[in-house]
């Protein structure tokens, strides 16, 4: 068994290769495609409904609208990290907790 990985160094190789992995999924689309508008559904869908139903009329108003794309990308980005850091918090707690009755 000399030739095979320990057991503390496999975690780390998968983990290596999970985060290529993500790495490749999220360079890859931005190489293949350099022309192409990478706009998100909130942008395509007002558009799609003005072709379908030129006559529809929205029956809900946003509660508050940003000043700038800048300023929405911003909330948008700040509501993420606060979601990863619950999650974090969380997963790490119950991490912690499965540690300490071992």
């Amino acid at each position: 068994m000399s030739g095979s990985p320990s057991a503390k160094s496999m975690p780390w190789r998968v983990n290596g290769l999970l985060l290529l992995g993500v790495v490749a999924l999220t360079v890859m689309p931005l190489l293949l495609r350099r022309d192409a508008a990478f706009e998100g559904a909130d942008a395509q869908a007002p558009q799609a409904v003005k072709e379908l139903r030129p006559d529809y009329e929205p029956w809900v108003q946003p509660l508050f609208e940003p000043a700038s794309g800048e300023i929405e990308s911003l909330l948008f980005a700040l509501q993420a990290g606060l979601g990863a850091g619950v999650l974090g918090y969380v997963l790490g707690r119950y991490h912690g907790r499965s540690q300490k009755q071992r």
